[in-house]
Formats: structure tokens, sequence, C-alpha cells
């Protein structure tokens, strides 16, 4: 209730304006992107409060070292050591398959930088827990954030990512010069 309350305050004062589609019905991977500044998690926050969709994130495990610890995991942060990113999606997996229900954050362009692939973390996710992939945005161009649509992924790497990029080819991000295109190293793979 409090969140939602924040929420509202927040997008009622903001220079942002939320457009989203709605919610999805059931938990699914959100991507967060383009991911170009910190300020995006506290957008993703807003979105995610203000629509009232339960959620985890994935995080770098520094952020969760001290007292900013108990306040990341309260805010729904998994801790992921970058130094074994696959250990991660098994983890994350065996959360969901051993009953565990919540929507997951992920910002698949990594880290705010001039990167040439996103991590496909995101879509192994997906495909092994059948969980669907929303896609989330921050957009400075227009002002706008929000979710966009919520699609089930086919498999078909290629044209999962085809209809990702298309989404994605009109939003720049808060910092435009870090935006990373929607591309994984190997698309042509049958599966990632």
């Amino acid at each position: 209730m409090l969140r939602r309350l924040l929420s509202r305050a927040y997008w009622a004062c903001s220079r942002w304006k939320l457009v989203s589609e709605p919610a999805p019905g059931r938990p699914s991977v959100l991507i967060g992107a383009p991911h170009t500044s910190n300020w995006d998690f506290v957008l993703m926050l807003a979105i995610a409060w203000r629509l009232g969709v339960e959620f985890r994130w994935l995080g770098k495990k520094s952020l969760f070292t001290g007292w900013r610890g108990p306040i990341m995991r309260s805010l729904g942060g998994i801790p992921v050591d970058r130094d074994d990113p696959s250990r991660v999606v098994g983890e994350v997996v065996d959360r969901v398959r051993g009953g565990e229900v919540f929507g997951l954050v992920v910002t698949p362009d990594g880290t705010r930088g001039n990167n040439t692939y996103w991590k496909s973390g995101f879509y192994r996710i997906a495909r092994e827990t059948g969980m669907p992939v929303t896609l989330g945005y921050v957009d400075r161009a227009t002002m706008t954030a929000g979710l966009g649509p919520t699609i089930d992924l086919t498999g078909d790497v290629g044209a999962d990512m085809s209809t990702i990029r298309t989404f994605y080819a009109d939003k720049a991000g808060l910092r435009p010069e870090f935006r990373t295109e929607p591309r994984l190293r190997d698309e042509t793979a049958a599966s990632v």
C-alpha cells in the first residue's frame, strides 16, 4: 500500500510520464531497457509499484554489502556474482521450479556502458521456467517509461530477438550514448 502511494506521488510530480500496457497477469521476466543510467532503477521501481507488479531483480553483489544489503534485499534484490553468471540463471530457475512466485526484472544490456551484446540470461530464464517476457522501457526522447507487450518466447532466438529489437528501436534510454542494441552474441543458435 505504501509503495503504491509513493509511486502515485512520484508519477504525479515527475516530469516523466507513465505509459503502459496492462501489467502482465502472471509472473514474467521483465526487461528493463535501455539501461543507461542508475536512475533507470528508480523508474522501474516506480513503474512496478504503480502497476502493482510483484517482482525481484538481479543486481551486482557489491550492491548488497554493508548497510545497503538489507535495503536492496527488501526492495526485491537478488545478488549476482558476475564471475559465474550461469550459476545465477540456475539459481533463479531453481527458485521458480521450487514454487516461488515472482516476476523478475533483468537489465540484459548489463552495465551502463557501450556493450556490444545483451546478456542472454533473461532468455534462458524465460525459456527454462516457461515465463513470458515483458518489455519494460525508459525513453528520454519522449520522457516516457512503462511496460510494453508481454511475449512468449518461441525458442527461435533470431525471431524472438527481432521482435524485441523492433520494440526497442525507438527507445533511447536516459543517456542515449550508452544504449546497446538488443542483440545476443549468438542469435543463430536453436536456443540460448
